[in-house]
Protein backbone atom coordinates (compact mmCIF):
# COMPACT_ATOMS: atom_id res chain seq x y z
CA UNK A 1 0.00 0.00 0.00
CA UNK A 2 1.24 3.39 -1.18
CA UNK A 3 1.63 6.05 2.18
CA UNK A 4 -0.71 8.38 1.15
CA UNK A 5 -3.83 5.86 0.95
CA UNK A 6 -2.10 4.52 4.18
CA UNK A 7 -2.54 8.01 5.59
CA UNK A 8 -6.18 8.32 4.65
CA UNK A 9 -7.25 5.37 6.14
CA UNK A 10 -5.04 6.05 9.20
CA UNK A 11 -6.69 9.70 9.61
CA UNK A 12 -10.18 7.63 9.17
CA UNK A 13 -9.24 5.07 11.79
CA UNK A 14 -8.47 7.89 13.90
CA UNK A 15 -11.82 10.06 13.85
CA UNK A 16 -14.38 6.95 13.81
CA UNK A 17 -13.07 4.30 15.91
CA UNK A 18 -10.91 6.08 18.15
CA UNK A 19 -12.91 9.12 18.34
CA UNK A 20 -10.36 11.30 18.65
CA UNK A 21 -10.79 14.90 18.48
CA UNK A 22 -11.02 17.21 15.41
CA UNK A 23 -7.68 18.78 16.75
CA UNK A 24 -5.80 15.60 17.38
CA UNK A 25 -6.44 14.25 13.62
CA UNK A 26 -5.76 17.80 12.39
CA UNK A 27 -2.18 17.19 14.19
CA UNK A 28 -1.56 13.96 13.16
CA UNK A 29 -2.64 14.51 9.58
CA UNK A 30 -0.04 17.86 9.62
CA UNK A 31 2.40 15.62 11.11
CA UNK A 32 1.73 12.63 8.53
CA UNK A 33 1.81 15.61 5.62
CA UNK A 34 5.42 16.66 7.21
CA UNK A 35 6.82 12.98 6.95
CA UNK A 36 5.04 12.53 3.18
CA UNK A 37 6.65 15.97 2.23
CA UNK A 38 10.40 15.11 3.03
CA UNK A 39 10.32 11.66 1.59
CA UNK A 40 9.78 13.35 -1.82
CA UNK A 41 7.49 10.63 -3.47
CA UNK A 42 4.52 8.93 -2.70
CA UNK A 43 6.44 5.06 -1.31
CA UNK A 44 5.07 2.00 -0.37
CA UNK A 45 5.12 1.87 3.24
CA UNK A 46 7.14 -1.37 3.16
CA UNK A 47 9.72 0.80 1.96
CA UNK A 48 9.72 2.95 4.80
CA UNK A 49 12.91 1.11 6.91
CA UNK A 50 14.33 2.05 9.91
CA UNK A 51 17.80 3.49 7.68
CA UNK A 52 14.71 6.15 6.33
CA UNK A 53 13.28 7.18 9.84
CA UNK A 54 16.83 7.85 11.35
CA UNK A 55 17.38 10.06 8.28
CA UNK A 56 13.99 11.59 8.79
CA UNK A 57 15.59 12.33 12.28
CA UNK A 58 18.76 13.84 11.42
CA UNK A 59 17.08 15.86 9.14
CA UNK A 60 14.73 17.38 11.69
CA UNK A 61 17.46 17.72 14.47
CA UNK A 62 20.33 19.08 12.48
CA UNK A 63 19.24 20.84 9.24
CA UNK A 64 15.69 22.12 10.48
CA UNK A 65 16.80 22.36 13.71
CA UNK A 66 13.09 21.54 15.39
CA UNK A 67 12.47 21.96 18.52
CA UNK A 68 12.35 18.59 20.76
CA UNK A 69 8.97 18.87 21.53
CA UNK A 70 8.38 18.79 18.01
CA UNK A 71 10.34 15.58 16.98
CA UNK A 72 8.62 13.90 19.82
CA UNK A 73 4.99 14.54 18.96
CA UNK A 74 5.90 13.70 14.92
CA UNK A 75 7.78 10.24 16.37
CA UNK A 76 4.78 9.80 18.37
CA UNK A 77 2.63 9.90 15.20
CA UNK A 78 4.20 7.97 12.84
CA UNK A 79 5.23 5.02 15.60
CA UNK A 80 0.89 4.89 15.98
CA UNK A 81 0.52 5.25 12.16
CA UNK A 82 3.16 2.36 10.94
CA UNK A 83 2.06 -0.25 13.73
CA UNK A 84 -1.44 0.31 12.88
CA UNK A 85 -0.60 -0.05 9.07
CA UNK A 86 2.52 -2.59 9.89
CA UNK A 87 -0.49 -4.72 11.61
CA UNK A 88 -3.04 -4.36 9.46
CA UNK A 89 -1.14 -5.33 6.36
CA UNK A 90 1.07 -7.51 7.54
CA UNK A 91 4.25 -5.44 7.24
CA UNK A 92 7.68 -5.64 9.39
CA UNK A 93 6.90 -2.09 11.40
CA UNK A 94 10.23 0.15 11.24
CA UNK A 95 9.70 1.09 14.61
CA UNK A 96 9.77 -2.53 16.65
CA UNK A 97 13.55 -2.39 17.36
CA UNK A 98 13.79 1.05 17.67
CA UNK A 99 13.32 3.78 20.33
CA UNK A 100 14.66 7.05 20.05
CA UNK A 101 15.88 8.52 23.17
CA UNK A 102 14.94 12.03 22.37
CA UNK A 103 15.10 14.27 25.83
CA UNK A 104 11.50 15.53 27.23
CA UNK A 105 11.23 18.55 28.79
CA UNK A 106 9.49 19.26 31.46
CA UNK A 107 7.21 22.34 31.10
CA UNK A 108 5.59 23.86 34.30
CA UNK A 109 1.84 24.70 33.14
CA UNK A 110 1.11 28.64 32.78
CA UNK A 111 -1.14 29.39 35.31
CA UNK A 112 -3.33 32.14 36.57
CA UNK A 113 -2.34 33.35 40.07
CA UNK A 114 -5.30 33.37 42.72
CA UNK A 115 -5.51 37.16 42.58
CA UNK A 116 -5.44 37.16 38.80
CA UNK A 117 -8.30 34.92 38.73
CA UNK A 118 -10.26 37.19 40.92
CA UNK A 119 -9.65 39.78 39.03
CA UNK A 120 -10.82 37.71 36.27
CA UNK A 121 -14.22 36.52 37.89
CA UNK A 122 -14.37 39.91 39.62
CA UNK A 123 -17.56 41.24 37.77
CA UNK A 124 -20.21 39.22 38.50
CA UNK A 125 -24.06 39.61 37.69
CA UNK A 126 -26.68 38.83 40.24
CA UNK A 127 -29.56 37.13 38.05
CA UNK A 128 -29.41 36.29 34.15
CA UNK A 129 -32.26 37.87 32.50
CA UNK A 130 -31.49 36.98 28.75
CA UNK A 131 -29.86 34.12 26.91
CA UNK A 132 -28.25 36.52 24.90
CA UNK A 133 -26.78 38.46 27.02
CA UNK A 134 -23.58 37.56 25.65
CA UNK A 135 -21.16 39.33 28.75
CA UNK A 136 -22.93 37.55 31.10
CA UNK A 137 -23.04 34.17 29.59
CA UNK A 138 -19.44 34.15 28.88
CA UNK A 139 -18.91 34.75 32.48
CA UNK A 140 -20.52 31.82 33.08
CA UNK A 141 -18.49 30.15 30.87
CA UNK A 142 -15.21 30.97 32.60
CA UNK A 143 -16.18 30.12 36.00
CA UNK A 144 -17.63 26.85 34.88
CA UNK A 145 -14.46 26.20 33.39
CA UNK A 146 -12.49 27.17 36.75
CA UNK A 147 -14.74 24.95 38.38
CA UNK A 148 -14.34 21.93 36.83
CA UNK A 149 -11.14 22.18 34.45
CA UNK A 150 -12.58 21.67 31.29
CA UNK A 151 -11.18 21.71 28.06
CA UNK A 152 -12.41 24.54 25.79
CA UNK A 153 -13.47 21.43 22.89
CA UNK A 154 -15.66 19.75 26.04
CA UNK A 155 -17.14 22.93 26.83
CA UNK A 156 -18.38 23.64 23.31
CA UNK A 157 -19.93 20.63 23.25
CA UNK A 158 -22.19 20.57 26.17
CA UNK A 159 -25.74 19.73 25.45
CA UNK A 160 -28.55 20.70 28.00
CA UNK A 161 -29.01 17.31 29.12
CA UNK A 162 -25.31 17.27 30.35
CA UNK A 163 -26.36 18.81 32.93
CA UNK A 164 -28.27 17.77 36.04
CA UNK A 165 -31.48 19.53 36.94
CA UNK A 166 -30.00 20.96 39.88
CA UNK A 167 -26.48 21.43 37.44
CA UNK A 168 -24.50 20.17 40.35
CA UNK A 169 -23.48 17.30 38.19
CA UNK A 170 -21.47 17.66 34.45
CA UNK A 171 -21.60 14.91 32.36
CA UNK A 172 -18.12 15.78 30.09
CA UNK A 173 -17.65 13.86 26.63
CA UNK A 174 -13.38 13.88 27.14
CA UNK A 175 -10.95 12.89 24.49
CA UNK A 176 -10.94 9.42 22.97
CA UNK A 177 -14.66 9.03 23.62
CA UNK A 178 -13.90 8.68 27.29
CA UNK A 179 -17.08 10.56 28.72
CA UNK A 180 -16.51 11.67 32.63
CA UNK A 181 -18.81 13.01 35.22
CA UNK A 182 -17.21 17.20 36.83
CA UNK A 183 -19.14 18.65 39.77
CA UNK A 184 -20.45 22.16 40.16
CA UNK A 185 -20.22 23.17 43.72
CA UNK A 186 -20.76 26.53 43.92
CA UNK A 187 -24.52 27.63 44.76
CA UNK A 188 -24.46 30.54 42.55
CA UNK A 189 -23.13 29.18 39.80
CA UNK A 190 -25.65 26.26 39.64
CA UNK A 191 -28.26 28.94 40.12
CA UNK A 192 -26.81 30.60 36.93
CA UNK A 193 -26.35 27.34 35.38
CA UNK A 194 -30.12 26.43 35.95
CA UNK A 195 -31.34 30.27 34.89
CA UNK A 196 -29.55 29.82 31.69
CA UNK A 197 -30.95 26.39 30.76
CA UNK A 198 -34.36 27.30 31.58
CA UNK A 199 -33.97 30.42 29.00
CA UNK A 200 -32.63 27.92 26.43
CA UNK A 201 -35.70 25.33 26.52
CA UNK A 202 -38.04 28.21 26.44
CA UNK A 203 -36.80 30.14 23.54
CA UNK A 204 -35.71 26.79 21.34
CA UNK A 205 -32.81 27.49 20.40
CA UNK A 206 -28.92 26.49 19.78
CA UNK A 207 -30.22 22.63 19.13
CA UNK A 208 -29.75 21.75 22.59
CA UNK A 209 -26.05 23.33 22.88
CA UNK A 210 -25.59 24.79 26.34
CA UNK A 211 -23.36 27.66 25.07
CA UNK A 212 -23.85 29.05 21.55
CA UNK A 213 -23.22 31.66 19.42
CA UNK A 214 -25.46 34.76 18.17
CA UNK A 215 -26.44 32.67 15.13
CA UNK A 216 -27.57 30.09 17.40
CA UNK A 217 -25.30 27.84 16.48
CA UNK A 218 -22.79 25.91 19.12
CA UNK A 219 -20.35 28.14 20.54
CA UNK A 220 -16.57 27.59 18.83
CA UNK A 221 -13.53 27.19 20.61
CA UNK A 222 -12.12 29.69 18.76
CA UNK A 223 -14.58 32.12 19.93
CA UNK A 224 -14.03 31.48 23.33
CA UNK A 225 -10.50 31.77 23.22
CA UNK A 226 -11.24 35.70 21.46
CA UNK A 227 -13.75 36.58 23.84
CA UNK A 228 -11.25 35.33 26.80
CA UNK A 229 -8.89 37.85 25.90
CA UNK A 230 -10.99 40.50 25.46
CA UNK A 231 -12.33 39.37 29.17
CA UNK A 232 -8.57 39.53 30.47
CA UNK A 233 -7.60 42.70 28.87
CA UNK A 234 -10.45 44.34 30.40
CA UNK A 235 -9.57 42.82 34.33
CA UNK A 236 -6.13 44.06 33.72
CA UNK A 237 -4.23 41.71 33.03
CA UNK A 238 -1.15 42.01 30.92
CA UNK A 239 -0.34 38.98 30.04
CA UNK A 240 -2.58 36.79 27.20
CA UNK A 241 -4.61 34.10 28.99
CA UNK A 242 -6.06 31.30 27.31
CA UNK A 243 -8.58 28.81 28.11
CA UNK A 244 -5.84 26.26 28.46
CA UNK A 245 -4.52 28.13 31.62
CA UNK A 246 -8.11 27.91 33.13
CA UNK A 247 -7.56 24.41 33.11
CA UNK A 248 -4.00 24.63 34.33
CA UNK A 249 -5.45 26.97 37.09
CA UNK A 250 -8.63 25.00 38.27
CA UNK A 251 -6.13 21.63 38.78
CA UNK A 252 -3.28 23.72 40.42
CA UNK A 253 -5.79 25.33 42.87
CA UNK A 254 -7.06 22.17 43.39
CA UNK A 255 -3.58 20.94 44.36
CA UNK A 256 -2.23 23.42 46.43
CA UNK A 257 -6.07 23.49 48.71
CA UNK A 258 -5.00 19.65 49.36
CA UNK A 259 -6.64 17.80 47.24
CA UNK A 260 -5.77 14.32 46.51
CA UNK A 261 -4.63 14.34 42.63
CA UNK A 262 -5.97 11.23 42.59
CA UNK A 263 -9.61 13.23 42.68
CA UNK A 264 -7.94 16.11 40.28
CA UNK A 265 -7.17 13.07 37.81
CA UNK A 266 -10.23 12.55 37.65
CA UNK A 267 -11.41 16.09 37.73
CA UNK A 268 -9.55 16.81 34.43
CA UNK A 269 -9.67 13.05 32.48
CA UNK A 270 -6.11 12.30 32.65
CA UNK A 271 -5.73 8.86 31.24
CA UNK A 272 -2.68 8.34 33.53
CA UNK A 273 -1.75 10.18 36.70
CA UNK A 274 1.72 10.76 34.96
CA UNK A 275 0.30 13.66 33.10
CA UNK A 276 -1.57 14.97 36.49
CA UNK A 277 1.81 15.24 38.91
CA UNK A 278 2.91 18.03 36.92
CA UNK A 279 0.53 19.79 38.91
CA UNK A 280 1.91 19.05 42.55
CA UNK A 281 4.63 21.59 41.45
CA UNK A 282 4.73 24.28 44.70
CA UNK A 283 3.98 28.03 42.86
CA UNK A 284 5.70 30.61 43.84
CA UNK A 285 3.17 32.51 45.71
CA UNK A 286 2.08 29.09 47.95
CA UNK A 287 5.52 28.56 48.60
CA UNK A 288 6.18 32.24 49.98
CA UNK A 289 3.49 32.05 51.99
CA UNK A 290 4.09 29.13 53.64
CA UNK A 291 7.88 30.49 54.79
CA UNK A 292 5.95 33.31 56.02
CA UNK A 293 3.68 31.07 58.16
CA UNK A 294 7.04 29.09 58.91
CA UNK A 295 9.23 32.02 59.86
CA UNK A 296 12.51 30.21 60.44
CA UNK A 297 14.86 33.28 61.82
CA UNK A 298 11.58 34.18 64.14
CA UNK A 299 11.59 30.88 65.47
CA UNK A 300 15.36 30.53 66.10
CA UNK A 301 15.35 34.02 67.59
CA UNK A 302 12.57 33.60 69.90
CA UNK A 303 14.38 30.80 71.72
Amino acid sequence: MQFGVAVVEFLRFCALERQLSGHSVQAYAADLRDFRKWLKADVAIGDVSLAVLKEYLEDMVGSRKLTVATIRRRFACLRAFFRRACEKHALPDPFANWHPLLPRRKRLPRTLSRNEAAFLLSSRHIGIEKADDGEHVFRIIVQLMVATGMRVGELCKLKLDDLSPDCSTVRIHGKGARDRVAYVTDRGLRKELQQLIALRRKLEIGSGALFVNRYDAQMRPQSVRSKLRRLAKEAGLARRVTPHMLRHTAATLLIETGVDIRFVQRLLGHSSIATTEIYTHVSDEALRATLERADVLGTLSSG
